[in-house]
């Protein structure tokens, strides 16, 4: 059984699932329905040293640079709906490939526009990411988001990071106005 998350909270993944290699982070939200614009979240990537910041922009995974330069990890592509149950994008990680000067691994997601659209994770419901083994599919983690992002069009899902020799995840669920710039620029990278 999954173990299930609240904000701040963290899990070993290392200890509950050994032998844990390759990781499955999924992303999943459901839109509410709402006069104007569609919505179109994107899940986002950072690859962070001890410094707290991408090495290089290549550290910056999404759906217009869905794989690592490495290989470890790699985005499933842009949903633009979000529309349907389960995971809307989700992002596999080769644990043992990550390498050794990546501390962090952070996932986001942010809202295509949404400054311009005004639109904002307050009319987002169910947002949602999960950790699963992908060598037997078994979910290992999960954290629902609340609302108290309401105005941001940016959010910090949840990091896995290491803790010596372990893999750690952590629920974080902070928001970032101005959307995708600010978040991104946070960890060094210029967009």
């Amino acid at each position: 059984m999954a173990i299930s998350l609240q904000k701040g909270g963290n899990v070993n993944l290392s200890k509950e699932a050994p032998g844990l290699t390759r990781l499955k982070v999924g992303l999943g939200w459901d839109t509410r329905a709402t006069d104007g614009a569609a919505f179109d979240l994107d899940g986002a990537v950072f690859l962070l040293n001890a410094s707290g910041k991408v090495r290089s922009d290549s550290d910056f995974i999404f759906y217009n640079n869905l794989k690592s330069t490495d290989g470890s990890v790699v985005h499933s592509g842009d949903n633009l709906t979000g529309e349907g149950e389960g995971d809307d994008e989700s992002v596999s990680i080769d644990l043992s490939k990550v390498p050794a000067d990546i501390d962090k691994i952070v996932l986001g997601v942010t809202i295509h526009d949404g400054e311009t659209r005004r639109q904002n994770f307050g009319m987002v419901g169910k947002a949602f990411i999960r950790c699963v083994n992908a060598g037997n599919d078994s979910e290992i983690a999960r954290y629902d988001l609340s609302e108290d992002s309401s105005t941001e069009a940016a959010m910090i899902f949840g990091e896995v990071y290491r803790n010596g020799a372990d893999w750690k995840f952590r629920a974080i669920g902070q928001g970032y106005a101005g959307g995708l710039g600010p978040l991104a620029r946070n960890y060094g990278v210029n967009v």
